[in-house]
């Protein structure tokens, strides 16, 4: 099958460049201008102009992959899937520039963090043909058109479901692509389930390692890491509990889901979050801590945690972008 990636950030990379080393036909959309602008310059080819991104493992072995890359107005191509990974608060803008090369054949798969993109795929996609994705696996941005992959070779893995709860010859298409790709795709029948655990554990690991800037085999060798991690996952489940969201794990699962994952496949990676927060971006912390502690309110939980933890977030953001020059001296009389 052919695969467009909307959203050549970290993630959109790594999934696309794995796809096309395992032999698939991919594009990459991109609204990131500068993204855009240099991929262009990096040739690797200058006979036929052929344009590429350098990729990394680990901080080693850097290398030019060949990639097509567009902006949404200028792509003309009609893949079978979608792969969508853009910021949430970018979302809906992507995907309205992105519209006139959207298909009624055409499945949209997005591994996404936090919650609230789902709503927005199905304003241009059909729910037959919508796949929920979380995925495990680090990556980094160094920068326009410089990306790293975490981890060894083969290394994370990922969940989907689709949101009709009814896999159909397509969808194990996908799943057969993707673990040719090496991306571990784990199929469940559980759609909300799958998407909160990864919410879920990104309140915990995202959050804090931003908060305190380190890596996540930092944070859980903190003597408070296990404490942290239960408290804001017990509120979490208690959420969840409520809204009647059946998760894939236990609590107890989900506490070793992030020691796991933080200790032996990604101690080295730095969250989205924290890349989100040391370029001056603004972070997703609305739609994972923020959307645990707003879907509690509806039923009348208040996972004060997360709120807690959300605004501290926010109070990070504005001192990283506060200016002294601003600041007026008091006068004492």
């Amino acid at each position: 099958m052919k695969y467009t990636v909307l959203g050549a950030g970290a993630m959109g990379l790594r999934y696309g460049v794995l796809l096309q080393e395992a032999g698939f036909d991919v594009d990459f959309v991109e609204i990131w201008q500068p993204e855009i602008d240099k991929i262009n310059e990096q040739k690797i080819d200058k006979i036929n102009e052929q344009n590429g991104v350098y990729v990394s493992r680990d901080h080693k072995d850097k290398h030019l992959v060949p990639i097509n890359i567009y902006t949404p107005e200028e792509y003309q191509g009609d893949p079978d899937v979608w792969v969508v990974f853009t910021k949430q608060m970018q979302l809906a803008d992507a995907l309205k520039r992105t519209a006139h090369a959207f298909k009624d054949h055409q499945y949209v798969l997005s591994p996404m963090n936090g919650m609230g993109h789902i709503e927005k795929l199905n304003n241009y996609f059909d729910k037959q043909r919508v796949i929920g994705a979380t995925a495990l696996i680090g990556t980094v941005l160094n920068g326009p058109g410089d990306v790293d992959f975490i981890g060894a070779k083969g290394a994370g893995s990922m969940n989907m479901a689709n949101e009709t709860e009814k896999p159909d010859e397509t969808t194990n298409q996908i799943v057969e692509d993707f673990t040719k790709a090496n991306l571990n795709p784990t199929l469940t029948t559980n759609f909300l389930g799958t998407l909160m655990a990864k919410v879920i554990f990104n309140s915990v690991v995202n959050t804090l390692c931003t908060m305190f800037e380190i890596q996540m085999g930092e944070f859980i060798q903190s003597p408070v890491a296990e404490k942290l991690s239960r408290q804001l996952i017990n509120e979490a489940f208690d959420v969840c509990e409520r809204a009647g969201i059946k998760l894939l794990n236990s609590r107890e699962e989900e506490w070793q889901t992030v020691k796991f994952v933080s200790t032996t496949t990604n101690p080295l990676h730095y969250p989205s979050m924290y890349q989100d927060m040391s370029k001056g971006r603004n972070t997703e912390v609305d739609y994972i801590n923020g959307y645990i502690y707003e879907l509690g309110l509806k039923y009348h939980y208040e996972a004060s945690t997360h709120d807690y933890l959300r605004n501290l977030v926010y109070l990070a953001e504005f001192a990283r972008d506060f200016d002294p020059k601003t600041l007026t001296e008091k006068v004492t009389v």
